[in-house]
């Protein structure tokens, strides 16, 4: 019971850690031919829109909408990829016979 309390122990000190250092990870995505540039973090977390003045057009507001809707899809969905390996790289070996904890969002 003791060693199975120090396991769990040992795996919410490595989540902790694993989340700072999603948040070290960055990612970038584009739409609309790099008209819009979107960079996220590991933990979802958009950092920064980069709008270029080319496609900023009053008369076609939904257009700029689309696009920065479609950055910001691509750069979260690059993010969790990211968050996703880093975290099955993190707690390879700490489950026993391997066990695949994509199962558990991980």
């Amino acid at each position: 019971m003791a060693d199975m309390f120090g396991k769990i122990q040992e795996m919410q000190s490595k989540m902790q850690e694993n989340q700072a250092k999603l948040a070290e990870v960055t990612v970038e995505a584009e739409a609309g031919g790099c008209m819009v540039k979107v960079k996220a973090n590991g933990l979802r977390q958009i950092l920064s829109i980069k709008i270029d003045e080319d496609v900023i057009d009053p008369s076609d507001k939904e257009m700029l909408e689309d696009l920065v809707v479609a950055g910001v899809n691509k750069a979260l969905e690059q993010a969790d990829e990211a968050a996703k390996s880093q975290m099955q790289d993190a707690y390879k070996g700490m489950m026993p016979g391997g066990m695949d904890l994509s199962k558990f969002g991980l």
